[in-house]
């Protein structure tokens, strides 16, 4: 059971990064943000791509648990997870976003992911 929650997060993760090192424009236009530069794009790449590819090769290999690293690298990620909705809750105390989407859409997934590696990393 660990290793599949462990997988369809690390799925959620190829997913994200492997649009943003494609269509890096795409994924940030959501958020009113624009990529409209090689720099921007680059930020977006960097960021949403190759972060995103890496902790999804990161959770593949715990969720194999290879060199034993199923439960730390969980836990990592859950905590990364949990860090991102706690930035949101920030934004929604100073910005007050108006529209669940796609600022509290993505909060809701970032603690479910969270919760979710969290749980993996309790029955590992």
């Amino acid at each position: 059971m660990a290793a599949l929650l462990i997988i369809l997060v690390a799925l959620f993760f190829a997913g994200m990064g492997l649009y943003g090192l494609v269509m890096p424009a795409r994924l940030v236009a959501p958020f009113g943000l624009t990529a409209d530069s090689p720099t921007a794009r680059a930020e977006v790449r960097a960021v949403y791509g190759g972060f995103g590819v890496a902790v999804a090769a990161l959770l593949g290999f715990a969720a194999f648990d290879v060199e034993g690293i199923r439960s730390v690298a969980a836990v990592v990620v859950a905590v990364a997870l949990a860090g991102m909705a706690a930035g949101r809750i920030v934004a929604g105390l100073v910005d007050r976003p108006q529209r669940f989407y796609p600022v509290w859409f993505y909060f809701v997934v970032e603690l479910v992911l969270a919760g979710m590696l969290a749980w993996a990393a309790s029955i590992s």
